[in-house]
């Protein structure tokens, strides 16, 4: 028959694994891989195996050593590297590429497939070949794998693959200093509501035009209820750039109903804009975007924006036009931003 990934749930009684390997050697089996995994009813052992006899005939024989459940599937050599080698490897890909998570998590398992799911669809289904792994308050994968169930030990082999996208709880945010080409130096923060009178007065000094930019209408003052939103590290990451006392621009990473997709939008001040700071400001984003596990930033933004279409492009993004055509959306996969000068 060749090579076999067989599994079974036993009771953990001593002896047992023994019965199991006994029963596969009479059958002429040589087993090559082994794994004991914890599952809710009793403890699932899993063998790789190269074996001359048929998945009924190895089934029956096991069934008869004491294993329930038994399951029977075709393997291949490739699966006989060796496990926490392999495990390794996905690892150091998923710490370079955070953005191809559901891929690398799939190949983790070995899934059929792996996809994000988003709000009511995060629910879990009473169908042990889909297995549902919790990337952030709104978001998961959903993996499915038609031949085998998943066990309790996958699913927690998976959220602790998943940690490893996730910057880490004490991550110190997005305090830095940023010098800009003609030497300007300003200070980027997480924005919170400890900013709201200095943003009221960026939206002060804002022309009419930069603000139905940013908005698509001439907002002389950001609603409370919107500023209260922009701080909730809930619903996205926003932060604001100072210089010598004042907010002179304000970027906002915002998460959207669609899994693996945020949203970035910016407010510049008039007399820093051309100077490189929108640039930075993208820059900084895009990577947050990537470091939380996104897979896509997006932007809406009028068709006349010249400035900021051009700053998109630069980076690498594509433009579409949306069913209005005085509206642009730009896609840019955070895994692909280019290399820019500042604009």
């Amino acid at each position: 028959m060749g090579f076999l990934r067989i599994r079974t749930t036993v009771d953990e009684r001593p002896g047992r694994l023994a019965s199991l390997a006994a029963a596969l050697a009479a059958k002429g089996g040589n087993i090559l891989g082994l794994s004991v995994q914890t599952d809710a009813d009793g403890t699932v052992d899993e063998f790789v195996a190269d074996i001359p006899a048929g998945a009924d005939a190895v089934r029956e024989a096991l069934e008869e050593a004491g294993g329930r459940r038994v399951q029977v599937v075709t393997a291949t050599a490739h699966e006989l590297t060796d496990e926490p080698t392999r495990v390794l490897l996905l690892a150091s890909r998923l710490r370079t590429a955070p953005w191809r998570l559901p891929e690398l998590l799939a190949e983790l398992l070995r899934a059929d497939d792996a996809r994000w799911v988003y709000g009511s669809e995060m629910s879990d289904l009473p169908d042990p070949t889909l297995l549902t792994v919790p990337v952030a308050p709104r978001r998961s994968i959903r993996l499915r794998r038609a031949e085998l169930p998943f066990t309790l030990t996958e699913a927690a082999r998976a959220a602790a693959f998943v940690r490893l996208a996730q910057p880490p709880a004490d991550q110190p945010g997005t305090d830095r200093d940023v010098t800009l080409a003609d030497g300007a130096e300003v200070q980027i923060r997480p924005l919170t509501p400890l900013y709201r009178e200095a943003v009221r007065d960026l939206h002060d000094r804002c022309s009419p035009e930069a603000r139905r930019f940013r908005y698509f209408t001439s907002m002389p003052v950001l609603p409370p209820k919107v500023f209260d939103r922009l701080c909730d590290r809930a619903r996205g990451h926003s932060v604001v750039a100072g210089h010598d006392g004042q907010v002179v621009a304000l970027a906002n990473l915002m998460f959207t109903p669609d899994p693996g997709i945020a949203e970035i939008a910016f407010l510049v001040e008039d007399r820093w804009q051309g100077r490189g700071l929108g640039t930075a400001l993208a820059r900084l984003l895009v990577h947050e975007a990537r470091d939380l596990g996104f897979a896509e930033v997006r932007a809406t933004l009028l068709s006349d924006n010249v400035r900021m279409r051009r700053l998109l492009v630069s980076l690498g993004a594509t433009l579409s036009y949306t069913e209005d055509p005085g509206v642009v959306e730009a896609r840019l996969a955070v895994g692909v931003m280019a290399t820019a000068s500042p604009s």
